[in-house]
């Protein structure tokens, strides 16, 4: 027959054991990470007096070139342009859509692009470009 102390020790072992197990599991840097959109010009909800020339989409990883869709739709949900939107040459990580002149009123950015690892991310956002000011 074992002495107490050695089934203590070996239960003190195993649970901390598992405690290291789930502690290192918290801080693990997933392997498969969705791209997530880190910026975006014209930003969300932005209040323009000039309306933008371009809109420019920065991820945090690198999106596949031939799945990357971006479009700006009016307050009727026309696009604004049939351009088709490019990868920055510079950054794999952005993509652009150049613009035609906007009138002042309310559009939505729509996109969708499919990640390295395999994920479609699909989402959209608002802003505004403003009527002039009388005068001005």
């Amino acid at each position: 027959m074992k002495p107490w102390t050695v089934d203590a020790l070996g239960r003190v072992a195993a649970g901390a054991t598992i405690t290291l197990a789930m502690a290192l599991s918290l801080h693990a840097t997933p392997v498969l990470a969705h791209a997530m959109l880190v910026k975006a010009e014209p930003a969300r909800r932005a209040a323009l007096v000039k309306a933008p020339a371009q809109v420019r989409l920065w991820f945090n990883e690198e999106v596949e070139k031939d799945y990357a869709a971006l479009t700006v739709l009016d307050g009727d949900k026309r696009p604004m342009t049939e351009v088709t939107p490019q990868i920055s040459a510079g950054d794999p990580k952005s993509i652009v859509l150049p613009l035609p002149e906007l009138p002042p009123g309310k559009y939505t950015v729509k996109f969708r692009v499919l990640s390295v690892d395999g994920h479609v991310v699909d989402s959209f956002y608002d802003f505004t470009v403003k009527s002039k000011a009388p005068g001005k």
